[in-house]
């Protein structure tokens, strides 16, 4: 199956007063048509400023997209678009869910008018057929009284359907990709839940691809195909969703499943948190970034950046462990799913 899009060694820095911060270190993925793509991380990874920098929402200066990145959505370059273009792609091609509904909207409009305007922009059609269709939108995104609910405002409605307004927006426009940076933050259990399985609804009925950012795993063992490993700035593991889950090679991989408390496990069980704090993104990484974290650390580890080995045709790793010549280790058994043996 072709991809929808490619990000090739995508490079993104940030001016600050202290020095230049290099958020994205050369990050590539692809998207194929239908697929669900999970970007994860702990904060400050990096996640965030990539899907950003497809739709090219970060403010330039003081952030900086670097020569030789490259974004590609169906064999157009999106660092190449002109301002008309990139209203059209920005909507139209792609959409992007942000990461707090209680925010992201506008506080002065009504939600029906800020359906409305996206569909008027986009689609160029008159308001009062933005309207009529923007009252389908909250009735398929499942908002009880949508036609009375259209006349609300941002402030009286809870955060679950707010969030249920932003995906209203964002699907407005039939968009090919669905960008959903951390869609269930802010939210309670149960909320969230209901967000996951309406995202899943709707990428069945529209074939949508979808990129969803998250550090919450539990959200991607329910909606994603593919996950994405970051870490200071580096994919450091991608493979499919069994693979990441119950294959996984690296160790902060490791970790971040660790972390994540389990219903399969005695309640006195301990978890286990991941110890120190990510390096500086300011200065240079010469060995690999999770080094200094990482109880399997070599000297190799601290002087030299390893290179990706692929363990099959989907999953991929860069880790020093993969090296023939490296001692072998164990999967810790605390994991879901079996342990390297």
């Amino acid at each position: 199956m072709s991809s929808i899009l490619e990000v090739k060694d995508l490079k993104v820095s940030f001016k600050t007063y202290a020095g230049e911060v290099k958020a994205v270190r050369g990050v590539s993925f692809d998207l194929k048509k239908g697929e669900t793509l999970a970007i994860v991380g702990e904060s400050g990874c990096g996640k965030t400023v990539t899907a950003k920098a497809i739709l090219r929402l970060l403010k330039e200066p003081p952030a900086i997209i670097k020569e030789g990145s490259q974004i590609i959505f169906n064999g157009e370059n999106v660092l190449k678009m002109n301002k008309k273009r990139l209203q059209h792609f920005r909507g139209g091609d792609i959409s992007m869910i942000f990461q707090d509904p209680m925010t992201s909207l506008n506080p002065t409009m009504t939600i029906g008018n800020q359906i409305a305007e996206s569909l008027i922009i986009h689609k160029k059609i008159k308001k009062k057929q933005a309207i009529n269709e923007a009252i389908r939108l909250l009735e398929i995104v499942n908002i009880p009284n949508a036609k009375e609910r259209i006349k609300s405002y941002p402030h009286q409605l809870s955060g679950g359907m707010r969030q249920r307004v932003m995906i209203a927006i964002a699907l407005s426009c039939s968009p090919k990709i669905l960008i959903a940076d951390e869609p269930t933050t802010a939210l309670d259990v149960t909320i969230q839940a209901q967000i996951i399985e309406l995202l899943n609804e709707l990428k069945r009925e529209f074939n949508t691809s979808v990129v969803i950012v998250t550090h919450d795993l539990g959200v991607v063992a329910n909606f994603a195909d593919r996950v994405q490993v970051m870490y200071a700035g580096h994919v450091i593991e991608t493979g499919n969703k069994y693979e990441i889950f119950y294959e996984s090679k690296h160790p902060y991989t490791w970790a971040l499943l660790n972390s994540v408390p389990r219903l399969d496990i005695e309640c006195k069980a301990e978890l286990h948190p991941l110890k120190g704090t990510p390096p500086d993104l300011i200065l240079p990484l010469e060995g690999c970034p999770f080094a200094s974290r990482c109880e399997y650390a070599m000297e190799i580890c601290l002087e030299k950046k390893p290179e990706e080995t692929s363990i099959t045709d989907s999953h991929r790793v860069s880790c020093w462990l993969q090296d023939p010549r490296a001692p072998k280790v164990e999967r810790p058994i605390n994991l879901g799913g079996t342990t390297n043996e």
